[in-house]
């Protein structure tokens, strides 16, 4: 018996609806192999563990750039390159599979006074992270490119909303006005040598030393921070592990496919003036990836902890929204 239906519809739960949002549809189906590695396989420095291709027929679900475990019971929040916060619960299986997400909201991210955001060149939300209060979610920091800022947004019931409260950052980022500006936002955890920091990584913009720029918002550890530079391949989010090693998703575009890379980089080197540079974990081109732009790192039901890789479909027929599942070796 599963926790869920197998074949994903609209679940009116309560407590999820938020102003303005609309329920979605979304039926996914699930991924048992990532190329030639099957479930359970090493891939890389990795232990492939699932996932699914979603689809809806509302055109208000896809373009998910970013995601964040947001509430209890597996609840996660994405962000649309349209301007939207796309919130659910992940289902899992008795096996401990990813198969679904259910209970689907799509709600307007709103400017700071309160109202939808006027037009696509502020709408290009990149990442997401959540911010804890006493251990619990209380609100997302979102990073968008195109009109390059920072937001906070508050959560209700795990669902993000309300009007954004600006964030202060560099002038240096917010002059940066293309689609490869601010890409990445990850929020330090307590077990962290900079914890409570939240850490800003650009997608192409050179350092002056041929690295990525990057920038540490925190009370103690805030400044300049780089992030070494690989051939043909773009940082696109990063989250941590519990115990402050950083995760960057990498991604690469080419006329054909996409490429993707997943590098870890060690918790003493994301500090102030550092230049980061990742152990690859994970590479990967070809059908079993699409173009992955989404990273979060989460527990599953059976207390094992587990690596979240989405991908951003762009809103086209031709792409896929995926949401792969991976472990760290034991």
């Amino acid at each position: 018996m599963t926790r869920f239906p197998a074949i994903i519809a609209v679940a009116l739960l309560a407590g999820l609806q938020a102003v303005n949002a609309a329920e979605v549809a979304v039926s996914a189906t699930q991924i048992t192999s990532f190329g030639d590695t099957p479930l359970d396989g090493v891939v890389g420095k990795l232990v492939f563990r699932g996932g699914m291709a979603m689809v809806a027929q509302d055109d208000t679900f896809g373009g998910l750039s970013g995601v964040s475990l947001t509430g209890p019971n597996q609840q996660i929040s994405f962000v649309s390159d349209r301007g939207n916060f796309v919130t659910g619960h992940m289902a899992y299986d008795d096996k401990n599979r990813l198969f679904g997400l259910i209970g689907v909201t799509v709600n307007p991210i709103q400017n700071s006074k309160g109202a939808p955001l006027p037009r696509q060149y502020a709408k290009d939300a990149e990442s997401l992270d959540t911010l804890y209060r006493d251990g619990q979610p209380v609100a997302v920091r979102v990073s968008f490119e195109h009109l390059t800022r920072v937001a906070d947004f508050t959560l209700s019931d795990g669902v993000p909303g309300g009007a954004a409260r600006e964030v202060a950052i560099p002038d240096w980022l917010t002059n940066l006005r293309t689609n490869q500006s601010l890409e990445s936002v990850c929020i330090a955890p307590a077990g962290s040598p900079i914890a409570g920091s939240t850490l800003l990584l650009t997608e192409d913009h050179d350092d002056g030393a041929g690295n990525h720029s990057g920038w540490l918002l925190g009370q103690n550890d805030k400044g300049p921070i780089s992030y070494q530079a690989n051939p043909s391949i773009y940082p696109t989010d990063c989250a941590f592990l519990p115990n402050g090693d950083l995760l960057v998703l990498e991604r690469g575009v080419s006329m054909l496919s996409f490429s993707m890379a997943l590098r870890r980089v060690p918790a003493a080197q994301v500090r102030p003036g550092q230049v980061m540079v990742g152990e690859l974990l994970l590479s990967a081109n070809g059908n079993e990836i699409d173009n992955m732009e989404a990273l979060a790192v989460h527990t599953a039901p059976d207390g094992e902890l587990r690596i979240l890789i989405g991908s951003d479909n762009n809103f086209n027929d031709w792409q896929r929204s995926l949401l792969l599942e991976f472990s760290l070796p034991k």
